[in-house]
């Protein structure tokens, strides 16, 4: 299987799963477990599946995040409520979220049938858990029963595998998870301004970053990407295709395609609903 169908596979469903990091019954939920920061519920819940864990190691699998940023979201973050506690939120608050999207329909053949199929991919991937320590904490997470559930957590499992193996690729390439978001905003995907802000970014650190890639060729003095920075971009892009497509592999094209039909219909409703913050 190509790279290519795989990211496609992956990405069509991805709506799936993302929208849980923009849904206000998450945010109250969190913060009914008691007095949280702005950002603690976001970091506190996604890398609860790893335990307890010091915040350096939420820092080190959040890679382009400020570390100062997850440094204050998670103090007090496990005397606030247990990882598990954290994890059990986050789940009933996806059950919520799918209900508002699917009006309800949480349970039809489509969805059944689209479960088992992301399952099967995600248990591929549960099969080679090392070198990817967000992914292998979820994966130690039981799996749901309702198959709405089992389908987020599929997909939110294929999401992690994914990631991980995006951070290998950017640490093979020398890239800090600053100068990765510096790569990211010189290619015109996202601006500059969105990507600092939302991982809190100063200005200073930004700019500084800027001159360390500029002064690697990787980069313009504007941030603009130059020919030898897009073709490293190009290079991690396609690296983290091929680290994260045996799950889809496994699957073969036709049991791909199916999944694409099948999500493509429910990834829109939840865009539609307006849950990913846009529509």
């Amino acid at each position: 299987m190509s790279s290519e169908t795989a990211r496609k596979t992956w990405r069509t469903a991805e709506p799936i799963h993302a929208f849980i990091y923009f849904l206000p019954e998450a945010a109250a939920a969190y913060e009914a477990l008691g007095p949280i920061g702005p950002r603690t519920g976001y970091f506190a819940s996604r890398s609860a599946p790893m335990g307890a864990v010091p915040a350096e190691v939420v820092v080190s699998t959040f890679y382009n995040f400020n570390p100062g940023l997850v440094r204050d979201a998670m103090n007090g973050a496990w005397d606030v409520a247990s990882p598990a506690q954290w994890c059990a939120t986050r789940l009933a608050s996806v059950d919520a979220g799918l209900h508002r999207a699917w009006d309800g329909a949480v349970d039809t053949p489509e969805i059944r049938e689209l479960a088992v199929l992301l399952r099967a991919a995600a248990e591929v991937a549960c099969a080679s858990p090392e070198g990817r320590p967000l992914f292998a904490g979820h994966a130690s997470l039981a799996w749901p029963d309702e198959p709405h559930l089992v389908l987020w957590h599929a997909q939110s499992l294929l999401r992690e595998f994914r990631g991980d193996g995006h951070i290998a690729a950017l640490v093979t390439e020398n890239l800090s998870g600053l100068e990765a978001l510096v790569t990211h905003a010189g290619s015109g995907d996202v601006t500059a301004k969105i990507l600092a802000s939302s991982r809190a970014w100063p200005e200073s650190d930004w700019n500084s970053a800027v001159e360390s890639l500029r002064s690697r060729g990787i980069c313009d003095a504007e941030g603009n990407l130059t020919p030898e920075g897009r073709a490293q971009r190009d290079r991690i892009e396609q690296r983290t295709d091929e680290l994260a497509t045996a799950p889809y592999a496994a699957l073969g094209e036709e049991r791909c395609g199916k999944v694409r039909e099948l999500a493509r219909p429910l990834s829109k409703r939840i865009v539609d609903s307006g849950m990913l913050g846009f529509r």
